[in-house]
């Protein structure tokens, strides 16, 4: 089993905690490179959200990290108030039962 190190443990966290809301996606906001980044973005954008955006396909470190620190192999990963959410399913499945509009607020 792969461990994380301390240096981006340590990133991540900082990460995290400077923003409310941070998507580890592939791509950016502005530009998402896969459908499922694409859709938590639109997610966001609907509840008019700022958020922090991280390509993880630029940082293959953060990339790699992140499966570690999360226990989740996939991406997008929302965290919302220094917690992890989950990927786009959980984030759709909070979107259509109201539990993100609340987290968010």
């Amino acid at each position: 089993m792969e461990t994380l190190n301390q240096e981006t443990k340590d990133r991540i966290d900082s990460i995290i905690k400077t923003d409310k809301v941070v998507l580890f996606m592939k791509g950016n906001k502005n530009f998402p490179q896969c459908g499922f980044s694409d859709t938590v973005v639109k997610v966001l954008n609907f509840h008019n959200v700022e958020f922090a955006d991280y390509d993880i396909l630029a940082n293959p470190d953060l990339r790699s990290g992140l499966k570690i620190y999360s226990e989740w192999a996939t991406f997008p990963q929302l965290y919302i108030n220094q917690e992890f959410v989950g990927g786009c399913d959980i984030v759709m499945e909070m979107h259509n039962n109201g539990e993100l509009k609340a987290l968010l607020a």
